[in-house]
């Protein structure tokens, strides 16, 4: 059982580095390299650190809520409906463009701010052609009172019935 969950926990991190961790901080930090300025936009650093304390705390919901990772290869077994996921049915994709719209405005970057709507753009279609649909067929009833009452992004919390 322990040699189970550290395992997971180990997956979890890998997932964490190879996924977010580059799309989030080492692109964007690659593309800034060229952009260094002698001060940087207070209002983008506070958008980095916040984007950053939600991305980890969904990344926490994932493993001890829904018993998996955030990597496609170890998804959660159970629905996760807990924590930022109450007001978002993505909010780890909220997070990481909260997390590039820091890098945008901390280094006042047209190139940044690109790349943020182009991940943005990317993130909305992979949830629309392949998450929902996946998550419609894996946990059926669950996953439709879950997006009756909880928006895509962000938004206020919705309380409706489904038909059926």
């Amino acid at each position: 059982m322990v040699a189970a969950m550290n395992s997971l926990f180990l997956q979890a991190l890998l997932a964490f580095l190879a996924l977010p961790g580059m799309v989030a901080y080492v692109i964007p930090w690659l593309i800034a390299r060229g952009e260094a300025r002698a001060s940087y936009d207070a209002v983008g650093i506070l958008l980095l650190a916040a984007g950053t304390l939600l991305l980890l705390w969904c990344v926490r919901e994932f493993y001890v809520a829904g018993k998996g990772t955030l990597a496609p290869w170890t998804p959660p077994r159970h629905l996760v409906v807990s924590g930022l996921y109450r007001y978002s049915r993505n909010p780890m994709y909220v997070a990481v463009s909260v997390v590039l719209a820091g890098w945008a405005l901390t280094f006042h970057s047209t190139a940044l701010a690109l790349y943020a709507a182009a991940v943005v753009t990317a993130f909305h279609l992979r949830i629309v052609l392949g998450e929902e649909p996946w998550l419609a067929r894996t946990h059926g009833a669950a996953w439709a009172t879950y997006t009756a009452r909880v928006p895509r992004w962000i938004g206020r919390v919705r309380h409706r019935t489904v038909d059926r």
